[in-house]
């Protein structure tokens, strides 16, 4: 769009080849056909067929199918039922998680669509002449519109006249008060939010009328600017979905090396045929694969989104809850996030007393005021000089007056009730020249006048003072006091009114001077705990806003956010910089003011490029491009668009900055609860691996386990113990850490060594509980007494699994979750054993005493981890003691 707000009404009009008689008929279709109708692209639609099957591309998802049907296979070769169960239990699986995800995919591409909804159906126009009511989608290039309070702006329009004209431009500039419009040239580079002769697509009259030319209509509106934006943009994978492709290729070769490495020297084995050489391999395979992976990581990912639901966080994508616990950055909006989205008086002078009101104990300072004659009228006038309305005790109007009659109401002074003392004479409405607005009331047929408005203009029209409840003379020294204490409420970012009154009637002449109150959006109580909290948790809090820079600064230095005025940037400097030039000065800056959409998704991507987790919160339209280009977007859900929400993946009920710490600190938990549960799986199947390769290769005449008994393991003790860990609480630690490093793999070195050092104890006891079932029993006993002891084993080991400390250290009892599943398996393993439902998994009775040889062993694996941990603990130690020697 060329820059018309640069530009004269004359030059405007020309440039578009209309007038103020509007557009001709014949000029309507031309243009129709030029610039096509008044509505935002939504893109070409999605396949949602494609959308399905492509949940079924991860590396891991294809393992499992490959692995179902090598089941069936065997089940076909062998003709044998077991191997259709473990078909059918894979599958299902691999088909929940797959609607699992294309729901979640479905919910998120509704962006584009709420779009649409935000334009208007109807509006006014002038054609040939003659204003007429068209839809809005037929608007076009050079239609002249005609616009009052209340209406929905349907184009972006170059006014041409004004009149008192207000609009409300929070959703698309971040701007908080409503804006003054008029018909004033502007400088060429002149930021979105201060292009004071413009009208915007989608935002709300709030006062006045207008009368403006259409300069810009559907995708080359502002609003069709940010549709291009989320049209653009894709959501990047997270850190769980790139850990589970490293480790879906890691188990896909571990398993194919593994299988033929069995089946090799199954060959070279003596009695054993190619036939009965695959099937051991194909066995190996089954009970190498972690199949219940998926759905474990699923069910767990899905307990974090109920609790924080339960805790006023709205999660749409699963996923995203992870990719808190490694957030680096946090890019909040201020209005409405970080403050309360409510013009609040918070500085009031009476010519007597300077009272600041604490945010934090607003209640408190209010009821320090002394009620002098002053602070009455200012109060009086605070509440009757207005266009409010207040109904059910809700100031309904202007953001700045309704805080003026709110705040006279806690005071006292109810504007229902003046109103039945004060009756409206006359009435001088606010305009840009004179910015002062009056009215004159009649009270005992006596006329009483107040007005509000700047301080110099003001001040100007006041000859006399109230001071200690009498009228003076207006001195200059009092002007001056008045001017001191009007700078310091500027100086604090505050919006400054001045108030007069006049007892003759007089409008703005010969008034009495009554005091000044200081305005602002106030931070929210919780969000001082959150900044701190952020910062503890190694996290960076970065404001964008589209407010003023000093504004800005202000919420940005009572929260602890920025430090110094050099920490702030508006958004015309940061177009002036090149990539390069921004990126040198990415890390100081911690305030983003004076902002376009286009600003905030360079910002984020800026921050993506150094390889940052970046979180970004947003209520308006403006906020939806960044929010969805960022690692996690999170939305507002009480003052949030419907477009920033669909863009979101995270929505806070609440509009709380500190609500957003709390799934932080969820995300965190999930996170290692997830690891926790990879390393407990991976051990157990590697100890269902390892003893069925050793058992093969040690004893190939005696089936060690049958298939049907490894579907068991893996669907009661891999499966219920795994939703448990996922059900843990948080270390007391969790948020006095360091985000975790994104790219870090759970097959790390630690991991790993762990995982398998605890697989080879595992395995070390089964292989002994089977051994000594051979030597002194039979080998249908000793494969029952090694398949009682690869359940028993994991239920001890998860015990262990549990805390990366000692378990003497920690409380067993604190996840009751945990002993109920204890409970369950140990109930399935009893009805087992001791009824002939053993037969079902053709298993052969055993005694008292195999069972204590079995538990004795099995218990074997605490202390084994536990000798694990403190050797991991003591080496820990020393290699931080010679960091912090070296440092």
């Amino acid at each position: 769009m060329e820059n018309f707000y640069a530009k004269s009404v004359e030059e405007c009009l020309s440039e578009v080849n209309s007038s103020k008689k509007g557009l001709t008929l014949n000029q309507i279709d031309e243009r129709k056909q030029k610039y096509g109708l008044n509505k935002l692209e939504t893109g070409k639609k999605k396949n949602w067929l494609l959308s399905f099957l492509k949940q079924f591309t991860d590396v891991m998802i294809i393992l499992l199918i490959v692995s179902g049907a090598i089941s069936i296979t065997f089940a076909v070769i062998n003709h044998s039922q077991n191997e259709i169960i473990d078909a059918a239990v894979i599958f299902f699986i691999v088909i929940l998680n797959g609607i699992t995800g294309f729901v979640q995919e479905f919910k998120a591409e509704k962006s584009m669509e709420s779009l649409k909804k935000m334009t208007v159906n109807e509006c006014r126009v002038i054609r040939d002449g003659i204003t007429v009511k068209i839809k809005a989608e037929e608007v076009t290039v050079g239609d002249i519109v005609f616009l009052e309070a209340g209406d929905i702006v349907p184009a972006d329009i170059r006014l041409i006249e004004t009149v008192h004209f207000q609009t409300q431009e929070s959703s698309l500039t971040g701007e908080s008060n409503s804006i003054d419009k008029n018909v004033e040239i502007l400088p060429e580079i002149t930021a979105l939010a201060d292009r004071s002769n413009m009208a915007f697509l989608g935002t709300s009259v709030t006062y006045g009328r207008a009368l403006g030319v259409v300069v810009a209509v559907g995708k080359n509106t502002e609003m069709g600017k940010i549709a291009n934006l989320l049209k653009d943009n894709s959501k990047t994978q997270t850190p769980i979905q790139k850990n589970l492709k490293i480790l879906g290729r890691f188990i896909t070769l571990a398993v194919l090396l593994i299988s033929v490495v069995i089946f090799v020297l199954e060959i070279f084995s003596a009695n054993v045929d190619y036939l009965s050489a695959f099937m051991i391999a194909v066995a190996v395979a089954v009970a190498a694969i972690p199949e219940s992976l998926p759905a474990v990581v699923t069910v767990i990912m899905s307990l974090g989104v109920n609790k924080l639901a339960r805790k006023k966080a709205i999660v749409k994508s699963m996923s995203a809850i992870e990719i808190l616990g490694c957030c680096e950055i946090i890019c909040s909006d201020k209005t409405g996030t970080l403050t309360e989205n409510k013009m609040t008086v918070v500085g009031v002078y009476d010519m007597n007393n300077v009272v600041e009101i604490d945010f934090k104990n607003r209640e408190k300072s209010i009821a320090q005021l002394k009620h002098t004659k002053e602070l009455d009228l200012l109060l009086k006038n605070m509440a009757l000089c207005n266009t409010c309305v207040v109904q059910d005790n809700i100031a309904i109007g202007d953001p700045t007056e309704t805080a003026l009659v709110d705040f006279a109401n806690v005071c006292g002074e109810n504007k229902n009730l003046l109103m039945q003392e004060f009756k409206i004479a006359d009435e001088f409405p606010f305009d840009s020249i004179r910015k002062m607005m009056t009215m004159v009331f009649s009270k005992e047929d006596q006329l009483i006048s107040f007005t509000k408005g700047g301080v110099d203009e003001v001040l100007s029209c006041c000859t006399h003072a109230l001071i200690d409840g009498k009228k003076i003379q207006l001195t200059k020294k009092i002007k001056e006091e008045i001017l001191s204490v009007s700078g310091k409420f500027a100086s604090n970012a505050l919006r400054v009114l001045a108030f007069a009154y006049s007892e003759s009637g007089n409008a703005e002449i010969e008034m009495t001077f009554t005091g000044l109150v200081g305005m602002i959006d106030p931070p929210r109580k919780e969000a001082f705990d959150a900044v701190k909290a952020c910062k503890k948790a190694g996290m960076t809090p970065i404001m964008i806003t589209g407010d003023h820079s000093a504004t800005a600064y202000e919420i940005a230095r009572r929260l602890g956010i920025a430090t110094s005025e050099s920490q702030v940037i508006t958004g015309a400097e940061l177009d002036r910089l090149s990539d390069e030039e921004f990126m040198k000065i990415l890390t100081k800056i911690k305030v983003y003011a004076r902002v376009t959409p286009e600003n905030k998704v360079r910002i984020v991507k800026a921050y993506k490029s150094i390889k940052k987790i970046v979180a970004m919160t947003g209520d308006g339209v403006n906020d939806a491009p960044s929010i969805k280009t960022a690692n996690i977007g999170i939305g507002m859900g009480i003052s949030g668009t419907d477009i920033s929400k669909q863009a979101a993946d995270i929505i806070v009920s609440d509009d709380n900055f500190a609500t957003i710490i709390v799934a932080v600190e969820e995300g965190r938990k999930i996170y290692k609860n997830i690891e926790k549960t990879i390393k407990f799986l991976l051990s157990a199947n590697i100890a269902e691996t390892l003893s069925v390769l050793i058992a093969t290769l040690v004893f190939p005449q005696f089936v060690f386990l049958l298939p049907v008994q490894i579907l068991f393991v893996n669907l009661i003790t891999d499966s219920i113990p795994s939703i448990a860990l996922g059900l843990e609480p948080a270390e007391k630690d969790v948020m006095t850490k360091k985000p975790r490093d994104a790219k870090e793999s759970f097959l790390n070195k630690q991991n790993l060594l762990q995982i398998f050092s605890f697989g080879i104890f595992q395995t070390a006891v089964i292989i002994a509980t089977y051994l000594i079932g051979l030597k002194y029993f039979s080998p249908e006993t000793a494969q029952a007494m090694a398949f009682y002891s690869l359940n028993l084993v994991q239920i001890f080991y998860i015990l262990e699994i549990r805390t990366e400390r000692s378990i003497f250290k920690s409380n067993p009892l604190k996840n009751k979750f945990a002993l109920y599943s204890f409970a369950i398996i140990i109930l399935f393993l009893t009805i087992i054993s001791f009824t002939p439902a053993h037969n079902v998994l053709h298993l052969t009775n055993i005694n008292l005493t195999m069972f204590g040889i079995i538990i004795g062993l099995s218990f074997a694996i605490i202390p084994l981890c536990e000798i694990y941990k403190f050797i991991e603990f003591l080496i820990k130690k020393r290699k931080n003691k010679v960091e912090v020697n070296a440092e």
